[in-house]
């Protein structure tokens, strides 16, 4: 259903502007030049999205850059199609006659290079957030704590670009927070994509140490090994590479913070998605002894928060990942709404919050826009 509603949207993207220019501009005007610039290239990207669904084993590399060509097409076209509409009506209302046409390809222009901006530059345009939450049972020690979270870096896509990362970890530095926090999906398939930016990573720094968990790339399903034993091996040896960067990896454990006389708890499980997504989160083991302590989560997958944290638990604030935001939002709207019901920024339930990072690095295509690479701090208050 989810992927039925996805297909549609992006069917909508690609045919409704082309109709829209088609009735308004072209039809009746015998001008077949114009009819053919509007539709061949729309044609071929439909074509082009079958072939990669059926040929997928063979082009998956490429299909980034087609996405990319997609929007290039698809979405100035759209803002050509609102902008029209908006004018054409006041002109109708008002008795003007304003230049619709001409106007409306102005803003489309203009996306265009919003769009291309987001391919070139988008994905190292770093953003701090910062949000607060309060609990009433929060410590008094540690009102105004600081928490800084990232996610989803996807090291393999960053393979020759070490600056960005740089400067990503410069930005967190900055922060001065009390706490680092990284919620999954460390590289998109091998340990390996790690040694390019292992001193990189070694660098962030927060007062009570850097904490991580597993996302669902860091399991390495979404390349062929020779043998499920390969695999394994290969988180392994992720999990020793955080370690030695100095980020302590909580696999289904807990680790607990002091000052003074109070603690809270930080918990870290394993991912926990729904299908086709792993679960190999053992909450319940995780959190043992951390009972009637103010609780954090770690959880990559932000539909964990509903499915087992919410009703089984009394954990106050998750933090999870995974969305990406699908990496585009357009006037606060993404795609990712359709399948995450928490996919980006801060939810709550009562007094009991989640999270959800957009990530720091990208996948599948090399681009951001407007959901921007994200750097998160989470200063703790008491209510």
């Amino acid at each position: 259903m989810i992927l039925l509603r996805v297909t549609i949207f992006f069917l909508v993207m690609l045919l409704l502007p082309d109709w829209y220019i088609h009735r308004i501009y072209i039809k009746g005007k015998n001008n077949r030049l114009y009819g053919r610039l509007l539709w061949w290239p729309t044609i071929a990207l439909l074509v082009l999205l079958a072939g990669s669904i059926v040929f997928h084993d063979y082009v998956h590399n490429y299909f980034g850059i087609y996405l990319i060509i997609a929007l290039c097409f698809c979405i100035p076209k759209l803002t050509f199609m609102f902008f029209s509409l908006l004018f054409r009506g006041i002109n109708k209302l008002t008795g003007l006659h304003l230049p619709h046409a001409t106007i409306s390809t102005l803003p489309a222009l203009a996306m265009l290079g919003y769009i291309l901006f987001g391919a070139i530059k988008g994905k190292e345009n770093f953003k701090v957030r910062e949000v607060t939450f309060y609990s009433e049972n929060l410590p008094e020690t540690f009102d105004g704590y600081r928490i800084l979270q990232i996610s989803d870096i996807h090291s393999g896509s960053w393979k020759g670009n070490r600056g960005a990362l740089e400067k990503a970890m410069d930005i967190c530095n900055l922060q001065k927070a009390d706490l680092a926090l990284f919620t999954g999906d460390l590289v998109n398939s091998r340990a390996d994509e790690l040694l390019e930016f292992t001193d990189v990573f070694a660098r962030l720094k927060a007062t009570d140490g850097v904490y991580s968990v597993l996302g669902n790339h860091d399991y390495g399903t979404y390349v062929k090994w020779n043998s499920e034993a390969d695999r394994l091996a290969n988180i392994d040896s992720l999990i020793v590479r955080e370690n030695r960067m100095g980020w302590k990896m909580l696999n289904n454990s807990h680790t607990i913070i002091r000052k003074g006389n109070d603690s809270i708890a930080v918990i870290g499980v394993e991912n926990s998605g729904r299908p086709p997504f792993p679960d190999y989160a053992r909450l319940k083991d995780a959190s043992k002894g951390t009972e009637g302590m103010f609780q954090i989560l770690m959880s990559h997958d932000p539909t964990h928060w509903r499915r087992e944290v919410l009703p089984d638990t009394d954990i106050e604030l998750t933090l999870s990942g995974h969305t990406h935001d699908m990496q585009i939002t357009f006037f606060g709207f993404s795609v990712s709404s359709f399948i995450y019901p928490e996919h980006n920024g801060m939810y709550m339930e009562g007094n009991r919050g989640l999270y959800v990072n957009i990530g720091l690095g990208h996948v599948l295509f090399p681009m951001r826009l407007g959901a921007w690479p994200e750097i998160t701090i989470i200063t703790l208050k008491k209510k």
